[in-house]
């Protein structure tokens, strides 16, 4: 599997299968699975760093990405990449 790099854009289908291109803004591995955080590439253009959604996705075998199921997860993932971007306005 080719590794995510952060500033890649992939588009994505939402629930109501409208297409989005997201921006990788972080990935970070938790517990041998891979995970990323994106932004919708409009939002990225248009805002300023604080006003951006971010979302976090798992990142299947296959490359593809996935919902993070459980809230335990969430909360694990979410805590992970509020530490890395912490640490790099430092």
């Amino acid at each position: 599997m080719e590794k995510i790099e952060v500033g890649e854009v992939f588009t994505i289908t939402g629930e109501d299968n409208e297409e989005n291109d997201v921006e990788v803004l972080a990935v970070i591995t938790l517990e041998a699975n891979d995970y990323v955080a994106v932004g919708f590439v409009d939002d990225i253009l248009e805002e300023s760093e604080e006003e951006i959604d971010v979302f976090f996705l798992k990142v299947d075998d296959d490359g593809d990405f996935s919902p993070i199921e459980s809230d335990e997860e969430f909360e694990k993932v979410s805590n992970a990449f509020e530490d890395i971007m912490e640490a790099e306005e430092d």
